[in-house]
């Protein structure tokens, strides 16, 4: 009887049949192939279209005319030697690092005061936040520039009744350096903390709550808790949130340019606001294209770094 068996063991082929490949499954591509097209169309080919113009001179005559003329690398050699472009990376760099931190130290705060509010006030709360976060960028950018500005600003008029730095009734905002930046600051932080706090409250709430109660019976304190209990657990949610709030504070433009227009002077232009004016104001599109791929892949140099981190921290878990 066992000699008439076929063996049926894994891995062993019937007497007779030949070996074939597996064909991989057609049906999950077919699936992601209109997402794949749309992501082609909508980002592949700008990114493509935007490294060919950065090695040329296009400029406001071949928006026109069409002709220009084959630049190479000499583009980016001036870019590298050009102070305003440095001046340009590093500022975008500290007021990344100090937008990311102030949103996610206040997106976590309010995160943690969610957790302890009652279902009423919770809601009120939550309710405000989405509509802070659902406002436009250009819509809430005029409306806050309205708020500072000079002779009738509700925030001046509100701190000059304060009296703690003085009159600041005809106090120009955005004619000074480090206040324009405060109020930019303001403004961007104010817009990214919705998302945050509503996200790490979300990860709060699948905190079990045994573990906290065992650590406040050892005797842990609140700061304990959070450090020991929380925050080890919150680790991925906080990585990704940080991730996401660097690529978007990294890339902000319209804040800045509708509230001081990246002045006084370029004291306030980032990456983004230095490549708009030196493409779109000085008509040097070529070389306005050579500082957005170069801003391209410092962004992305960045966020893989925060990616590698976020992957290790979930493996970890």
């Amino acid at each position: 009887m066992s000699l008439l068996t076929e063996d049926r063991r894994p891995g062993l082929a019937a007497p007779g049949t030949a070996h074939r490949p597996r064909r991989a499954p057609r049906a999950p591509w077919l699936m992601v192939a209109p997402s794949l097209t749309v992501i082609a169309v909508v980002t592949l080919a700008p990114i493509v279209l935007l490294a060919f113009v950065s090695f040329t001179t296009y400029d406001q005559r071949s928006l026109f005319t069409g002709i220009y003329d084959w630049a190479g690398i000499d583009q980016y050699t001036q870019l590298l030697q050009d102070s305003a472009f440095w001046a340009a990376t590093v500022r975008t760099f500290l007021f990344t690092a100090a937008l990311v931190a102030g949103s996610v130290v206040i997106g976590a705060f309010f995160a943690y005061l969610l957790t302890r509010l009652g279902t009423v006030v919770r809601t009120i709360l939550t309710v405000s936040l989405v509509l802070a976060w659902a406002m436009p960028t250009v819509a809430s950018s005029v409306v806050w520039n309205w708020l500072f500005q000079p002779g009738y600003g509700v925030a001046n008029w509100l701190l000059t009744k304060l009296m703690i730095f003085g009159d600041l009734t005809d106090t120009n905002w955005s004619n000074d350096k480090w206040l324009a930046f405060v109020v930019i600051w303001l403004l961007i932080v104010w817009q990214a903390v919705p998302f945050i706090a509503l996200t790490l409250y979300a990860a709060l709430t699948q905190i079990p709550a045994e573990m906290t109660e065992a650590a406040r019976i050892d005797g842990a304190g609140e700061w304990r808790t959070w450090w020991s209990i929380t925050m080890p657990i919150l680790k991925p949610t906080f990585l990704l949130v940080t991730i996401l709030s660097v690529i978007w504070d990294f890339n902000v433009f319209n804040q800045i340019w509708l509230v001081s227009g990246g002045g006084p002077g370029d004291s306030t232009s980032t990456l983004g606001v230095y490549a708009y004016k030196t493409a779109f104001v000085g008509f040097h599109v070529g070389q306005g294209a050579a500082i957005a791929l170069v801003t391209t892949v410092l962004l992305a140099a960045v966020s893989w770094m925060y990616v590698k981190q976020l992957v290790r921290s979930g493996e970890s878990l």
